[in-house]
């Protein structure tokens, strides 16, 4: 199941890096590409952030959070399976209702204010007494944790000069996939002192803690397209 969550971030992570690169390749014949220069420190600054991110959702990824509801709850394969299913699903949904949402309240506002919810139930699923009530945070968080990554990338491709997106989408896109890579180290550690799912909590903080740093960082740099519709 490593083996395979593994396999999965990396297709998810390249899909999501090629995305990026060819919005800006579609642009290249009207305005070129730059290296980043007056887009550098926003760049800087969101890919701090996204790592951040991305490292306390590494402590969480699907085979050890597998391995926690089978050791906290003993957890059959069969309704592991289900359990990656109907998350995944709701997962895939939330895309596109994150789309209504930033047409409405913008897009850090969406990154910030489903991201939030989801970190909070993501800290609270440890100290549920029953596998049931850990399924349940477990299955709401996911309609709530991803609709920041087609806002976070649309918000990316937005603020930064249009010469200079493919340059912002890799500085924003490789740091992530440094920073995931390391927590799962910490949670295989944290699983064999304590089954009570310390890196569950940690996950959470850390997710809490890149919301509001997003939040208090960005909420005034807006999007050219939110500044014309006011």
């Amino acid at each position: 199941m490593a083996c395979w969550s593994m396999f999965d971030f990396g297709i998810r992570f390249v899909w999501q890096f090629r995305v990026l690169l060819e919005r800006a390749v579609a642009a290249e014949g009207e305005i070129g590409h730059a290296p980043l220069r007056e887009s550098r420190r926003i760049v800087f600054t969101l890919a701090a952030l996204f790592s951040l991110d991305a490292f306390g959702g590494g402590f969480i990824v699907q085979s050890m959070l597998a391995l926690w509801l089978f050791e906290r709850f003993d957890l059959s394969l069969a309704t592991a399976a289900a359990i990656f299913f109907w998350t995944g699903l709701l997962t895939a949904f939330s895309y596109l209702v994150a789309v209504r949402i930033a047409s409405r309240i913008g897009l850090v506002n969406t990154m910030v204010f489903t991201h939030l919810p989801s970190s909070i139930l993501l800290v609270l699923v440890p100290f549920m007494p029953t596998l049931e009530w850990a399924v349940a945070l477990l299955i709401v968080r996911s309609a709530l944790s991803q609709m920041d990554v087609p806002t976070r990338n649309s918000y990316v491709m937005a603020v930064v000069a249009p010469r200079e997106r493919a340059a912002a989408a890799s500085v924003t896109a490789v740091p992530r996939s440094l920073a995931a890579s390391l927590s799962p180290l910490l949670t295989g550690y944290l699983l064999s002192v304590s089954t009570f799912g310390l890196a569950l909590v940690i996950a959470g903080c850390v997710k809490i803690t890149y919301d509001l740093l997003l939040l208090a960082t960005f909420r005034a740099v807006r999007p050219p397209e939110e500044v014309e519709s006011c």
